[in-house]
């Protein structure tokens, strides 16, 4: 039997800032060193006059996506900034315009306005809204936009927006209000994703949308996922989970719990109090998709509101990108950022008086204790999750077809036993027809569709079994007589020359004759010689005057009819 080896626990917040084994402090220790010295990182000044370059908890967000192994965390983090720098991505959050940003947030996960039991955040991703109509409405409104960048497209642009809004305002947020462990900052979202009514091709449809946001976080924003509870899931599940296990790394996957529908609020109470989970769900949040953040009262509690947006009666964030600025007094201020009207705005919407992240500050961090049941909360929701037998190869599905699902009643299932056949007879049954060879050699034709990022489909052409092969070959087609050559050509158009120019002399000549002999041209007739009949009349007329020529052939007419 292989030996047991103990694995250091991510689960927050075990491997998070002040809940450090020695050897992830270690590691940390040495990943600021490789930072630094390769000039990614700038530490904190001795007398806390200026800050670091990055935080901890930052730092900590790329040890534990690559299982604390410095060299590979730095050839992250280095990637991540030096993509930052080039994109512009901490001027892009501060310049969006404010009404683009809030477009797309309409199409990707919304904040609750509630967090967990550990205080972490509440991500809703309703996806059936996401129909081709008003993606396809989006796509359009694209070319008008005014935030954009000849490096990138502007789509992704907006997501990265997004995404800075999740670091840099929502995670820092929630770090400032009254929670457990107020010494260890919040880096992870936790996201109920609801796929009900969502058919087979919609998802097909929707496979770059969502891969696009899963390869970001998954390159450039790692850890930044905690548990994703998949709500609704259809029969057809099994067959996208192949693609959706590729979308994230790993770590990411083991977190992802596939919730039948008499398990979804007994597992969401497990982790989030009633009151944080939408009605929809059993819960007693009303927030409906689309929404601004319904904040839980304990966040509102901690604010004082300036210029607040009103939602059903109550104080809300305003649409746009939300900077922090902190105060001389230790305050800090939530500030309205972005372009409005194409306008700068910088509005303050609400102060936190009182922060209670200690991570921040030159005091020392004082490391509280993890209770037994949050320990007993697992992270993994593997055992959810398909098992591999019944997920079928990703690379080997065609896409979903267009037409609507037939009406035609199934056959009803049969007792009977299984035919015997084919498979198991080496194709013997066909051997006596004209389908012999064909199941084994031509059935089936299939062609691999490479779509990119390791998706790819096999589309099948089956023979038709039973059936004569059919001749699809062309026929020859039939030989034209070579065109003449120019001697050819030059010959046959002398010869029709002479021949023309002898019929005209001709013609001529007998026209020439007929006027010089008279008639020259006059063909002369041949008369029929007369009968001794005939002759005799000719004589009796001849002989008779003119007047009585009349009568005698009458007499002669009447005498021939008797």
């Amino acid at each position: 039997m292989q030996d047991l080896t103990r694995v250091e626990s991510f689960q927050y917040p075990s491997g998070h800032f002040a809940h450090l084994s020695d050897n992830q402090q270690a590691q940390l220790d040495e990943f600021k060193r490789i930072c630094q010295e390769q000039g990614y990182y700038t530490p904190a000044s001795p007398d806390g006059a200026t800050q670091a370059s990055d935080d901890d908890e930052t730092l900590l967000r790329f040890l534990r996506a690559r299982r604390f192994v410095p060299s590979e965390a730095f050839k992250q983090f280095k990637d991540t900034e030096d993509w930052r720098r080039e994109h512009g991505i901490n001027d892009l959050f501060l310049d969006i315009d404010v009404d683009e940003f809030e477009a797309t947030r309409k199409l990707y996960p919304q904040w609750l306005g509630r967090r967990d039991k550990r205080g972490i955040p509440v991500y809703l991703f309703e996806v059936a809204p996401l129909n081709s109509k008003n993606i396809s409405s989006y796509e359009k409104d694209l070319k008008s936009a005014k935030t954009t960048s000849p490096k990138v497209a502007t789509k992704n642009l907006r997501l990265f927006a997004l995404y800075e809004s999740l670091t840099r305002f929502i995670l820092p947020l929630c770090s400032n209000v009254e929670r457990n462990h107020p010494e260890t900052p919040i880096s992870q979202s936790n996201n109920i994703v609801d796929i009900s009514g969502v058919g087979l091709k919609q998802f097909w449809n929707l496979k770059t949308h969502m891969q696009d946001a899963s390869t970001l976080a998954t390159a450039h924003y790692p850890e930044t996922l905690d548990r994703i509870f998949i709500i609704g899931a259809p029969a057809f599940f099994p067959t996208v989970w192949g693609w959706v296990k590729r979308w994230f790394d790993p770590i990411t996957v083991s977190k992802i719990f596939i919730l039948s529908p008499a398990n979804v609020l007994p597992t969401l109470t497990q982790y989030i109090d009633i009151d944080n989970i939408p009605k929809k769900y059993g819960g007693n949040l009303d927030f409906e998709w689309g929404q601004m953040p319904n904040l839980e009262p304990g966040i509102d509690a901690a604010f004082k509101w300036e210029n607040p947006n009103v939602q059903n009666g109550k104080n809300t964030l305003p649409i746009g990108p939300i900077a922090w600025e902190k105060g001389a007094d230790g305050s800090l201020k939530a500030v309205a950022v972005g372009h409005e009207n194409g306008e700068k705005r910088h509005t303050t919407v609400f102060t936190i008086p009182h922060p209670v992240n200690a991570a921040s500050t030159s005091k020392p961090v004082v490391n509280t204790p993890i209770a037994e049941q949050e320990l007993a909360l697992t992270t993994a929701g593997t055992y959810t999750q398909p098992a591999d037998s019944e997920v079928p190869n990703p690379d080997t599905l065609s896409a979903p077809s267009d037409s609507a699902p037939s009406s035609i009643p199934k056959p009803a299932s049969s007792d009977l036993a299984i035919r015997g056949g084919t498979s198991e007879t080496r194709f013997e049954q066909q051997t006596h027809t004209h389908a012999a060879g064909q199941l084994a050699d031509g059935t089936p034709q299939a062609a691999v569709n490479d779509h990119g990022h390791g998706d790819k489909t096999l589309t099948m052409e089956p023979g038709t079994v039973g059936q004569a092969p059919k001749d699809v070959s062309i026929s020859p087609a039939v030989e034209e007589p070579a065109a003449p050559g120019y001697l050819d050509q030059a010959k046959s158009l002398a010869a029709s020359a002479t021949a023309t120019a002898t019929a005209a002399a001709g013609s001529a000549a007998g026209a020439v004759t007929g006027l010089v002999g008279g008639d020259g041209g006059k063909v002369e007739e041949t008369k029929p010689e007369k009968s001794v009949e005939e002759k005799a009349i000719d004589r009796a007329i001849d002989e008779r005057q003119t007047a009585d020529v009349e009568g005698f052939l009458r007499e002669t007419t009447v005498t021939a009819k008797q």
